[in-house]
């Protein structure tokens, strides 16, 4: 006896309880995390600067009876930022919007593809103006790289760059960035292992590394891009590379209180509310849609030079 089809009886619609699309873990990003975020209120401004050697310096002098003491002083400088703003917006037009299925939610799904655009833009500025050549006072490449297991020695590359730190500024080293393939290849190299196999059951990871290696901090930059343009075949990486950098970072910053380097946020971008990444929405009526758009006003600034140092290519 005949029956009805599967087709005949089912027309297939979309589920609204699921939707698929890709936003990565804000914890894969790492701009808003190594150095302190500043709030100011004014797009560009000055801040002071003071020299680092007269602070180091060893000038006081025996002093005899009646005779005046040994003196000194410093220059205090000055140093300027300037927030660069980026903007992002995805339209969405009454014909879509009266035609959308559940569980598309269009003005919520623009916010966060707005938002996620405008991390990479943080994310990839961050790389660009702190986690590369030509912009710490050390930049080296390892002799032999810590993924070649046999002959490399990364816990002395890194020491050495903990005393270099320390010997030409005064400060200890507190924070280690590590690109993702850095992480990988330093989680299994038996010089970490060998620090834990009598002492800890777990599997190396971040928290470990940071013990073993004395640091307060190490932080794993596991954001992606797609490095193809648009309409070719997709192709993506790890937007920090093959990289480690160590660096001193303000726990809490002030006035006299030293940093490898500051994000500075300007406030007016959210209207005074000190977001750093403000959405708004409004009614384009030409064109019969509504905008939603993103925007952020950031400066990534090196504050002192000789507090970061930089392991370019440290793996293969």
């Amino acid at each position: 006896m005949p029956q009805p089809s599967q087709a005949q009886v089912h027309v297939n619609r979309p589920l609204t309880n699921i939707s698929v699309a890709f936003l990565q873990n804000p914890n894969n990003f790492v701009w808003d995390k190594v150095f302190p975020m500043i709030p100011v209120d004014k797009k560009s401004d000055l801040f002071f600067t003071y020299p680092l050697g007269q602070w180091l310096a060893d000038d006081a002098q025996k002093r005899r009876a009646g005779t005046e003491s040994a003196g000194s002083g410093y220059p205090v400088s000055t140093d300027s930022y300037a927030c660069e703003k980026y903007s992002f917006h995805k339209d969405v037009d009454d014909d879509t919007r009266n035609n959308a299925d559940d569980p598309i939610s269009l003005d919520r799904e623009a916010t966060e593809f707005i938002t996620q655009t405008l991390m990479q833009r943080q994310e990839n500025q961050w790389v660009t103006d702190f986690f590369t050549t030509s912009v710490w006072s050390t930049d080296l490449t390892p002799t032999n790289l810590w993924s070649d297991y046999t002959s490399s020695d990364p816990l002395t590359d890194i020491d050495t760059g903990k005393e270099t730190i320390l010997k030409n500024t005064g400060f200890e080293a507190n924070t280690l960035v590590l690109g993702y393939k850095v992480y990988r290849q330093l989680m299994r190299h038996p010089d970490f292992r060998d620090q834990i196999k009598y002492t800890s059951p777990e599997n190396v990871n971040a928290a470990l590394l940071a013990k073993i290696l004395d640091v307060e901090r190490v932080l794993v930059a596991k954001s992606v891009k797609r490095t193809s343009l648009e309409g070719e075949t997709n192709a993506f990486d790890f937007i920090h590379g093959k990289h480690a950098l160590l660096l001193h970072v303000a726990k809490n910053p002030g006035v006299l209180v030293p940093s490898a380097g500051y994000t500075f946020a300007w406030r007016g971008v959210s209207g005074g509310m000190g977001t750093n990444i403000a959405i708004k929405r409004f009614r384009i009526e030409r064109l019969e849609v509504d905008r939603v758009e993103g925007s952020t006003a950031f400066a990534n600034k090196v504050i002192s030079a000789p507090l970061g140092y930089f392991f370019n290519g440290a793996v293969a």
